[in-house]
C-alpha cells in the first residue's frame, strides 16, 4: 500500500495558500476593521454546531482528551486538537502524500512528488470518496472540517500550501506507518530513469550503497493472564519512529469510540494504542508484499510495448506535471510516466524496465485503520483484519478477556513459490502474477500460545512465542522477510524468565539494559586480540581498552565507559563494512559479527579510540556524556548544539540490541550523539474491569517551544520514567489544565 513518510497533498485540488486566511471576510483578511459583521456561511454554521458538540479536555501533560457526541464529532475535535499542537506537521503530511512537496521545498523534491503521483491522483481519490459508505464519508468530512475550522479560527496561522482541506484527502494517507511500501522505491534510480529520455536497452547502475542507519521499526510485547501478577493481560506499545512523528491523544464518542494512544499527524485514527477492552501494537516488516517485474520493452510505431506471454502490450503513458518553487517563482517540469499492468515503471535493470506492484486499496485501508480502534474483543479485531490492508506491519494484540494474539503481516499476496520473490521476476511470464490474497488462516498467526507471551521486534516470527512459535517450514519464504535480530534475542531472554509481570516490571523488561549484539562481537574481538604476537605493538596499545571491554557486562548506563567504547567501535565497523555486507545480501551488523577479519576488528578499535580521544579528550568518557536528548525547536529537521542544554540517555541504538531504542539518523555535526529516532511514544497497558496504563512521550505533546508541554516529558523520557495515563473522565478532571470547545 502507498504510505507517505512524513507529509501529503494533491496537485491542483487543494487551495494554494495566499496571504488571506481561509474563511475570513475580505475586510478582515486585509486587516481593515468593519462595523458590519460578516455573514456566516452554511459551512461555517456547520462547523460552529459541531464544535459545540465537542469538548476537549487537556490534562496536566497537555494530552488532548476529545469527547464528541458522535464518532464524526470526535474526529472533528481530534483534528482540531492536532492542529493546535502542530499544524505544520499535519499540513506537511498532506503536502507529501499528494505529491506537492516541491511546491514548498523546491526542485530537489520533484522526484519524491513523482513517486507519490504515480500512485495517487486527485480524480481517483475523489471517485473513491464518492463510492465510500455513508458512515466513512461522515468521518472524512469531519476530518476536513476540523482542520478547516482550526484555520478559520486561527487567521494568524499561515499554511505553507493548503488553506482548505477536502474530505477525500484522508484517503491519500490511510495508514499510519512511518515509511513503508512506496518508500521502497529508490528516488535516485527513479530520477536516473525519468530525469533523461530512457532507452529500453540502457541499464541503470545500482543505487549507491548507504550506511546502515538506526532501524525503523518497533517492539510489541503481549503477556497472557497466567504470567501476570494480577491475572490480567498486558500489552507493551513501543514504536520506534523519528521523534515527534506522532502525538499522544485520547478520542471518545457516545457511539463507542474510546481510543487512546499514538496518532500520526493529520489522521483520524489512533494508530498504536488501546481502548477500554483491547489494545494493538504494530511493528514493521511482516513479509514480502511488494514485487518488482522485469519488463522487456521495445519501441513499436513510435510507442513503447512490453512482452507478455506470447504477445505484446502497450505501456500506458501518463503525463505528470511537477510544479516546484524556484528563485523566480513557481516553475514546473512535465514527465511522461510509464505503466505496465503490474504497476509504474520506476527504474531500469539489465536492459529491462522495472515495474513495481504493491497494494492500492486506500478505501479498505482507511476502513481497517479506523474500525480496529473500536474492536473490543478478539473476534471483532480479527474481523477488521479480514480486510487485509495492513500491508507491511505485524500486529501484537491483547484484550480484557485475557486473549493475546499475533498477526505476522496482513496483506499477503499468493505467489508461485518456484520464483525468488526477493528479486525482480520476469514480467513477461504469466506465472509470476499474484494469485489473490492469502486468507488470515493461511498467514503466520498466533492466538493464546502456551508460552503465555508474544513478542516482535521487526524480526522473524519464528521466535515470537519461544517454543510455541510458528514453524519456519510451514510457510512460504515470502511470508517473512526479516531475519532474527539482536532485539529479538533480547526480548526472548527477558520474557521467558518471568511469571509475575506487572505494568512496572513489563516496563523494566522493555528497558532492560543488555546490549545483546555485543555478546558475540566482544568475544570475537577478544579472540583476535589474544591471537596477536606478544611483540605486536597493538598488544600494548589496546591492553587498557581490552581490559575494560572484557570486564563489561554488556549493559548500558550513563556512567558506563565500556558502553561508549563498544558503540564507537561498532559504529566504525558498520561504516567500513556496509558495502561488503550489501554485496553479500546480509544486514551489516550480522556481517561484522560473522564475516569480519580479526585484523579489521582490531583496527576498528584503534580508530574508535582515536575518535573518542579527539572529540572528548579521552576514550574513557562515560556514555551519558556522549548520548543525549535535546529538543531545541519545533522544526521538523532538528538542529543540535553541544552548547545547549540536553539530558543524558543510557539506552542506545536498536542495532546493538537495545530494546529501548535511541539512535541518530540525522548527519552528525556535533561531537555528542543526539537521538532522533527510536522510542517515541511508549505505553504499557493492563486490561481488566478498568484499564490501567502508563506512558511516556519524547519531549512533549506540543511543537511550540513556548508551550509548557514542549519538553515537560523530556527528562522523564531520558530516564525511562513513565507517567500515569488518565483514561477515565474523573481522573482527567482531577488533573485538568483546560476544558473547552474547539474555537474557544
Amino acid at each position: 500500500m502507498f504510505r507517505p513518510f512524513l507529509v501529503s497533498t494533491l496537485l491542483g485540488c487543494a487551495t494554494v495558500a495566499t496571504s488571506l486566511p481561509a474563511g475570513a471576510a475580505p475586510d478582515q483578511r486585509a486587516g481593515v476593521s468593519s462595523a458590519v459583521t460578516p455573514a456566516v456561511t452554511p459551512k461555517q454554521a456547520r462547523w460552529n454546531r459541531t464544535a459545540q458538540r465537542v469538548t476537549i479536555m487537556r490534562d496536566k501533560w497537555g494530552i488532548p482528551h476529545v469527547f464528541g457526541k458522535t464518532d464524526a464529532d470526535a474526529v472533528f475535535g481530534l483534528l482540531y486538537a492536532q492542529a493546535e499542537d502542530d499544524f505544520n506537521r499535519v499540513e506537511l503530511n498532506y503536502v507529501n502524500a499528494l505529491g506537492r512537496l516541491a511546491e514548498i521545498e523546491g526542485e530537489a523534491e520533484i522526484w519524491r512528488d513523482l513517486r507519490m503521483k504515480m500512485f495517487i491522483t486527485p480524480a481517483d481519490m475523489q471517485a473513491k470518496y464518492a463510492a465510500s459508505p455513508a458512515w466513512l464519508k461522515k468521518l472524512m468530512v469531519a476530518f476536513a472540517d476540523g482542520l478547516n475550522f482550526y484555520l478559520h479560527t486561527h487567521p494568524e496561522v499561515k499554511p505553507r500550501l493548503i488553506t482548505h482541506f477536502e474530505p477525500w484527502m484522508a484517503l491519500a494517507f490511510s495508514e499510519g506507518s512511518i515509511g513503508g511500501d512506496i518508500e521502497s522505491i529508490d528516488l535516485k534510480t527513479l530520477e536516473q530513469f525519468y530525469g533523461k529520455k530512457p532507452a529500453p536497452a540502457l541499464a541503470l547502475a545500482d543505487a549507491p550503497n548507504a550506511l546502515d542507519v538506526e532501524p525503523r521499526g518497533s517492539n510489541g510485547f503481549a503477556i497472557a493472564p497466567k504470567l501476570s501478577a494480577s491475572g490480567r493481560a498486558l500489552l507493551l506499545i513501543n514504536p520506534h519512529t523519528s521523534f515527534y512523528f506522532r502525538p499522544e491523544v485520547h478520542v471518545v464518542s457516545d457511539e463507542g469510540l474510546n481510543a487512546y494512544g499514538a496518532v500520526t499527524w493529520g489522521q483520524f485514527f489512533v494508530y498504536q494504542g488501546f481502548n477500554d477492552k483491547a489494545g494493538w501494537m504494530h511493528t514493521s516488516g511482516g513479509g514480502d508484499v511488494i514485487d518488482e517485474y522485469l519488463e522487456t520493452v521495445t519501441g513499436k510505431d513510435g510507442k513503447y510495448v512490453y512482452q507478455y506471454g506470447s504477445g505484446q502490450r502497450a505501456l500506458r503513458e501518463v503525463k505528470v506535471t511537477l510544479p516546484y518553487k524556484s528563485a523566480g517563482g513557481m516553475a514546473s517540469k512535465t514527465v511522461t510516466a510509464w505503466f505496465s499492468h503490474h504497476g509504474p515503471v520506476v527504474r531500469e535493470e539489465g536492459g529491462k524496465w522495472v515495474a513495481v506492484k504493491l497494494m492500492e486499496e486506500p478505501l479498505k485501508a482507511l476502513t481497517q485503520s479506523y474500525m480496529r480502534t473500536k474492536a473490543r474483543n478478539y473476534k471483532q479485531f480479527r474481523k477488521t483484519m479480514e480486510l487485509r490492508t495492513n500491508s507491511s506491519n505485524n500486529t501484537v494484540y491483547a484484550d480484557a478477556d485475557g486473549s493475546i494474539a499475533y498477526f505476522h503481516g496482513n496483506f499477503v499476496p499468493k505467489r508461485d513459490t518456484a520464483f525468488d520473490w526477493k528479486k525482480p521476476v520476469d514480467g513477461s511470464n504469466p506465472a509470476t502474477e499474484w494469485q489473490g490474497l492469502h486468507a488470515i488462516d493461511e498467514t503466520i498467526t498466533l492466538f493464546n500460545p502456551a508460552s503465555g507471551w508474544i513478542q516482535n521486534t521487526n524480526n522473524w516470527p519464528f521466535a515470537a512465542a519461544g517454543a510455541n512459535s510458528p514453524r519456519q517450514q510451514d510457510y512460504p519464504l515470502y511470508m517473512w522477510s526479516l531475519p532474527e535480530n539482536a532485539r529479538g534475542l533480547h526480548a526472548v531472554a527477558v520474557l521467558e524468565k518471568r511469571k509475575d509481570f506487572t505494568l512496572e516490571t513489563l516496563i523494566a523488561a522493555a528497558y532492560d539494559s543488555h546490549l545483546t549484539a555485543f555478546d558475540p562481537l566482544i568475544a570475537s574481538l577478544a579472540a583476535a586480540y589474544d591471537q596477536l604476537p606478544a611483540a605486536d605493538a597493538l598488544k600494548a596499545q589496546l591492553a587498557p581498552q581490552m581490559a575494560a571491554l572484557r570486564a563489561w557486562d554488556r549493559r548500558y548506563g550513563v556512567d558506563s565507559v565500556p558502553t561508549s567504547l563498544a558503540i564507537y567501535w561498532g559504529q566504525d565497523m558498520v561504516e567500513k563494512a556496509s558495502a561488503a555486507a550489501k554485496a553479500n545480501g546480509v544486514p551489516t551488523v550480522d556481517f561484522i559479527r560473522d564475516s569480519l577479519a580479526p585484523a579489521e576488528r582490531l583496527k576498528a578499535l584503534v580508530r574508535a579510540t582515536a575518535r573518542l580521544e579527539a572529540d572528548f579528550g579521552t576514550w574513557q568518557t562515560p556514555w551519558g556524556e556522549i548520548n543525549r536528548f535535546q529538543r531545541a525547536s519545533g522544526d521538523i529537521k532538528q538542529q543540535y548544539d553541544d552548547a545547549k542544554p540536553s539530558f543524558p540517555v543510557a539506552f542506545a541504538s536498536a542495532n546493538w540490541g537495545s530494546l529501548a531504542a535511541f539512535g541518530m539518523v540525522a548527519p552528525q555535526k556535533t561531537k555528542r550523539i543526539y537521538g532522533d529516532r527510536g522510542n517515541s511514544f511508549v505505553a504499557a497497558v493492563e486490561f481488566g474491569p478498568r484499564v490501567r496504563a502508563r506512558s511516556i512521550l519524547a519531549g512533549g505533546n506540543s511543537s511550540n517551544p513556548a508551550s509548557p508541554h514542549f519538553s515537560d516529558q523530556a527528562e522523564m523520557y531520558s530516564k525511562g520514567q513513565f507517567k500515569d495515563v488518565l483514561f477515565y473522565k474523573a481522573d482527567i478532571e482531577k488533573h485538568l489544565e483546560r476544558k473547552y470547545h474547539p474555537g474557544q
